[in-house]
Order: structure tokens, then sequence, then C-alpha cells
């Protein structure tokens, strides 16, 4: 087999270490990193989660994506929350 990124050969059993390579603690943490930066971070999130070659790296971009989506979805059920409750509390009719 032919590595894609630079035409040496590798035997297969490089390619399957390669692709269930455990990721490190720098490596969660700088992935974390760059999945923080606004735009950008959205737009490598979405590209790691489905074009990595390590498993483990897709697998946590996509648990990231999840978290994020749970997150957008409580922040916007807390305000909402917030708007239809605020000309209903009482505290508002003594001012």
């Amino acid at each position: 087999m032919i590595c894609p990124n630079c035409g040496n050969k590798i035997n297969e059993e490089e390619l399957l270490n390669y692709e269930y390579k455990p990721i490190s603690m720098w490596g969660y943490f700088g992935y974390q990193l760059l999945f923080m930066i606004p735009f950008i971070g959205s737009l490598a999130l979405v590209i790691v989660a489905l074009t990595h070659k390590n498993i483990n790296v897709r697998n946590f971009a996509r648990s990231y994506f999840c978290v994020s989506i749970i997150v957008l979805i409580l922040f916007a059920l807390f305000i909402a929350i917030g708007i239809f409750t605020y000309p209903v509390m009482p505290i508002f009719d003594t001012v």
C-alpha cells in the first residue's frame, strides 16, 4: 500500500496502528482549543468528525459536536423560558 501523504510504501499493519492510535492528553487539549475558535472551530469540527483517519480523533470530534448541540438547545430553552416568563412575574407589576 502507498501512503497518500508522502507516497512511500507502507504495510497495512502500520496503517492499522495509525487508525487506532490513542490520543495524548495534549492532543485532546489541542483539539478542544481548535474547536473553541468561533466559526473556524465549527468548520474544523465538522471536517475532523467526518474525514479524519484516526478513529479516536473522529469519535472525539463527534462527541464534542453532540455536546455542542445539547448546549445550544439548553441555551435556547433558557432564553425562551426567560422571554415567556418575564411579563408574568408579579415583581414587575409594582414598579
